[in-house]
């Protein structure tokens, strides 16, 4: 059986438009700040998506926005929700995680996944394999990374990637914990029993993730993994007020969907963490879907937070 742990929050801002939000391009920079100066003041870390188009044409880098943000907020944890490994070849993923985890003095979460969103494959000429391909290259680079952060020099020889006495110094102390996203349950979900050291999942109905955490554990038991020692964490959109039913107007048809918001008044959206909770996970990292407003945010944080503190 599962032991209950203290469910913590984290905040995913948007890079750029998701939509949902309200993104103004000319004062997004000035926007994001000043919903950030409200998220620190009750949320323990901060999560960035990793699109390089989705949506609009606006968009941050991921990375370089949470550069950024690793410089002004210096007491939260900084994390990836989740990095595309297609994007950047990673031993250089390794090197720049690597250097990040020194400059924050070890606050951040390398969350890692195979990449989905074909439309920006294309657009910025990266191949898209099938998702078996991807996945197998997704292992091979968890691989290289544990190995440039754990060996000095690190050689490794595979099928799409290789090192040959590569260095990655400083190397991070400690190591950033390896998030992988994603609910595939016959590749994805061993590749996070094998070696992550997070699972990160998307919101679901209950049933499902029920299910999902069963397959999980089976493949931790087949790995020889510790399933209660692997941290489960979830994304999850947020429509909160005051009035109950305004929250579930504004959540509207995502109510009856595949990935389900949580919604209602302050009682209510604690009411459907802590089931969460009882599942197992035990961080969720939340979208408030009022950007660049912060009423939502400011009543979770006043109303929600106290409650698991």
């Amino acid at each position: 059986m599962t032991t209950t742990k203290k469910l913590a929050f984290g905040y995913n801002p948007p890079t750029g438009e998701r939509g949902f939000e309200t993104i103004r391009p000319a004062r997004f920079v000035a926007d994001l700040h000043r919903v950030l100066d409200v998220a620190v003041t009750g949320f323990e870390s901060i999560w960035l998506a990793d699109h390089l188009q989705f949506g609009t044409k606006y968009r941050l880098e991921c990375w370089t926005q949470l550069a950024w943000i690793a410089a002004r907020y210096p007491d939260i944890q900084l994390g990836t929700i989740v990095l595309a490994n297609s994007f950047r070849q990673p031993a250089l993923m390794a090197k720049m995680a690597a250097s990040l985890q020194v400059l924050s003095e070890g606050r951040f979460v390398l969350g890692y996944g195979a990449g989905w969103h074909e439309e920006e494959y294309a657009a910025y000429g990266y191949d898209y394999p099938s998702p078996g391909i991807r996945l197998a290259m997704l292992e091979e680079g968890i691989q290289v990374i544990r190995a440039l952060w754990t060996e000095a020099p690190a050689t490794f020889q595979g099928t799409f990637y290789r090192l040959a006495d590569a260095y990655c110094e400083p190397r991070p102390d400690p190591l950033p914990p390896l998030m992988i996203g994603g609910s595939g349950e016959k590749r994805t979900l061993r590749l996070v029993a094998r070696y992550a050291d997070w699972w990160n999942a998307t919101a679901r109905p209950l049933a499902e993730l029920e299910h999902k955490l069963g397959v999980l554990r089976t493949h931790c038991e087949a790995e020889g993994r510790d399933f209660d020692r692997l941290r489960k964490t979830i994304m999850v959109r947020v429509y909160i007020d005051r009035v109950h039913a305004n929250a579930i107007r504004q959540a509207g048809d995502q109510l009856q969907s595949d990935n389900p918001p949580v919604a209602g008044d302050p009682v209510a959206v604690r009411e459907q963490l802590l089931a969460l909770n009882a599942l197992g996970f035990d961080l969720c990292q939340l979208v408030f879907t009022h950007f660049p407003e912060t009423d939502d945010m400011q009543l979770f944080i006043d109303e929600v937070l106290p409650a698991f503190r």
